[in-house]
């Protein structure tokens, strides 16, 4: 099993100055060989293997114009040139668009292979340094002086910190979580986060929207400054503290709610949404980004695979709002405004979102029995088992 400790490093200034002399290698790398491929592919229509991006390094670093890349270890280059073959495959596999150039000012990273780095009684050494680099471990049940990374990524974000993510190959998982009889549904919202199927909602923090009048003043600071002066880099690392402290603020609401999930139920069902075109619409746009429902989704795949969970992922298309849970009565049409309706074959009266939930919980529980599966890599405009079901034809007008 594959894992990963992402550490706080606190550099040296002697280390600090060849981690940024190594950011600054690889990202003339990654950008010159970007542009040597898309002059190729202009010149011949031919595409651009690695170990043709491995002989043009090569041929650059001898040319005479760029010899302080000797002055870096040789790994975190040749890296580049790998993710950038990766970069390039995925994109071709239509799993990502096409890799964009890298700015000085955005996250800087390099990444060392075993033979670029050492790991020694739990302290870690780069290559081209003398002394170990300085870290906080945050794992107290795990002992550093155990662990054999493969590979470390050494990383400094906008705001000045330090990272380092140490990625190890584990024999063995976590052990499963003890079954538990929970099963809940899912149906994701803006007002509140999440709705279960339990009745339960869970609130959003709006981490941004509390942060929004401070980041206006930050950044309107900032416009004033001028621009390649001392102040304005000032101003510009203030705007992007702002921005670490909100996503972090939403990093671990995120966690806390999807660890909370996993541990307490054996069955977890969302629905599929359609986010990329969600955020099209500009007046939902901002809270809708807010939310995460991208990164809370990745969460709980990756947490019920880790211990043992079971998570189903129903259709985009499956009517769990307008559906009634009791009797299964289908409704013509149902605004987004109409917060509650009442069924009118059963007469039930609706919360609208826990409604959904539990048509949700259902759904993935269809699905569990029969053994299907209706979590698509592909397009989500395939039909999935619970849509092939026939649905009930009546219709009717929600009463208010």
């Amino acid at each position: 099993m594959r894992t990963a400790y992402k550490v706080r490093v606190y550099p040296t200034a002697e280390q600090a100055a060849v981690l940024n002399r190594t950011f600054g290698c690889v990202r003339l790398v990654w950008n010159t060989v970007l542009a040597w491929r898309q002059a190729r592919y202009r010149a011949e229509g031919v595409t651009t293997s690695y170990a043709q991006t491995d002989r043009y390094l090569t041929e650059l670093k001898r040319d005479g114009d760029h010899d302080f890349l000797y002055e870096v270890s040789s790994v975190p280059l040749q890296q580049t040139l790998r993710h950038q073959h990766t970069a390039f495959v995925n994109f071709f596999a239509g799993r990502a668009r096409y890799p964009r150039f890298k700015s000085r000012h955005s996250r800087q990273c390099a990444t060392y292979t075993r033979s670029a780095f050492r790991w020694r009684d739990g302290r870690l050494f780069l290559a081209k340094m003398d002394e170990p680099i300085a870290f906080v471990w945050s794992w107290p049940e795990v002992d550093p002086a155990t662990i054999n990374p493969t590979t470390v990524t050494v990383s400094r974000d906008p705001d000045g910190r330090w990272y380092a993510s140490l990625a190890v190959e584990a024999e063995t998982g976590p052990e499963p979580l003890p079954a538990t009889g929970g099963q809940v549904g899912i149906d994701l919202g803006v007002s509140d986060f999440a709705i279960l199927s339990t009745g339960e909602k869970i609130p959003n923090p709006r981490r941004l929207e509390r942060k929004a009048r401070n980041l206006a003043r930050y950044q309107r600071r900032m416009a004033r400054k001028q621009r390649g002066s001392n102040n304005r880099a000032k101003a510009k690392a203030k705007v992007a503290r702002a921005h670490t402290k909100v996503r972090d603020a939403r990093a671990d609401f995120l966690h806390r709610t999807s660890t909370r999930l996993v541990r307490d139920h054996d069955l977890i069902v969302i629905e599929d949404l359609n986010i990329k075109g969600m955020v099209r619409n500009r007046c939902l746009a901002w809270a809708i980004s807010d939310c995460g429902w991208g990164e809370f989704r990745r969460q709980l795949e990756y947490k019920t695979r880790r211990y043992g969970r079971r998570l189903v992922v129903i259709d985009r298309w499956y009517p769990s709002s307008k559906t009634c849970s009791a009797c299964g009565h289908l409704l013509a049409t149902l605004s987004l405004s109409t917060r509650h309706w009442t069924c009118l074959d059963c007469g039930t009266r609706h919360d609208r979102d826990v409604n959904a939930a539990k048509n949700i919980l259902a759904a993935g529980r269809a699905v569990s029995a029969c053994g299907a599966d209706v979590s698509h890599s592909g397009s989500s405009r395939m039909r999935s088992a619970v849509k092939q079901e026939a649905q009930p034809a009546r219709v009717g007008i929600p009463r208010l």
